[in-house]
């Protein structure tokens, strides 16, 4: 079905937090604002620990990634920064000495790379990160950062335009979510959770819970974004992400009240449970040509276009 299109003059939520996580499945950072990319916030999911087959390792398998923070320099997010060679990123992990990346090096580059359905080159980290990585999770790693001079990885053509594109994330370069959401299911949970256990990029307040379900078309500060299909969950959520501990919630919640069967009883996939928003950023708009290309922490948001009830969104 059509989604409704609105002209609103009232926002319909907030932004209230924003994330990038710059190494897949490794902790997020919260940001005051961050400049777009059409791959994302910048920085989000531009590296990826990959096992001695070059296959991306996530949390599903290795959640210890959990436990691995990381610095970005103080001014890594002024949308005109350029690196120098005294930027690094920082990495810390329990029992391991800090690790530092220079953001500027000359890469060698690596083959064969794979997450999910992409398999392409990029950009090795060298020596000293695949030691640090391979001695925290206990077997042969290699840290590598997307060779965006080569590669492409596109989002799934069967939901949008081929234009739009990803780094290293599931699929999509925005997951947007409400916090009235995360209120809700932690009101059916008997010890409530926190956001990190979703690793939203965008949180917005001010809604009801589970409207993002029905977003199709929204503006964030004057940039539109296009809802493009429910988030399917995968096992991350379940894991205590300062632990690296795994147990069955929230999953087990939501699979009585998230699911397809219960969400989109007449369409597949009615096993899997939708928490959140996969969203892309309509770059090629004239709204999104020149400078300021930054969304910021309190910015309004504006829904456009919306379905009426979650068993007609993409999923």
């Amino acid at each position: 079905m059509e989604s409704e299109l609105l002209a609103p003059t009232i926002p319909a939520a907030k932004v209230s937090s924003l994330f990038i996580y710059p190494i897949k499945s490794c902790r997020g950072i919260s940001v005051s604002h961050a400049p777009l990319t059409p791959t994302g916030l910048r920085w989000d999911r531009q590296w990826v620990v990959v096992n001695s087959k070059g296959r991306a390792c996530t949390q599903r398998v290795d959640p210890k990634l959990a436990l691995v923070e990381v610095q970005l320099p103080p001014d890594a997010l002024a949308e005109d920064y350029q690196p120098t060679n005294n930027s690094y990123m920082v990495l810390k992990a329990p029992g391991m000495e800090s690790l530092k990346i220079c953001l500027s090096k000359q890469h060698e580059v690596t083959e064969a790379i794979t997450v999910w359905e992409w398999t392409g080159s990029a950009w090795d980290e060298g020596i000293e990160a695949s030691r640090w990585f391979s001695d925290f999770l206990g077997k042969p790693c290699q840290l590598v950062r997307f060779n965006a001079a080569s590669e492409v990885r596109r989002v799934d053509p069967n939901y949008v335009g081929e234009q739009h594109r990803t780094y290293f994330s599931d699929g999509y370069p925005f997951l947007l979510l409400s916090q009235e959401s995360l209120d809700a299911l932690n009101e059916l949970l008997k010890e409530p959770i926190p956001i990190n256990r979703f690793r939203p990029n965008i949180l917005v307040e001010g809604c009801d819970p589970y409207s993002e379900d029905l977003w199709t078309e929204i503006k964030i500060s004057g940039f539109s974004f296009q809802g493009v299909k429910l988030c399917s969950r995968c096992k991350v959520p379940t894991i205590n992400q300062e632990t690296g501990i795994s147990g069955s919630e929230p999953t087990e919640t939501l699979m009585k009240t998230r699911s397809g069967k219960v969400l989109r009883p007449d369409g597949k996939n009615k096993n899997k449970v939708y928490f959140g928003q996969n969203m892309v950023w309509n770059w090629m708009d004239s709204s999104a040509k020149g400078s300021g290309k930054i969304i910021r922490v309190g910015d309004p948001v504006y829904v456009l276009r919306k379905v009426s009830s979650a068993a007609e969104a993409a999923a």
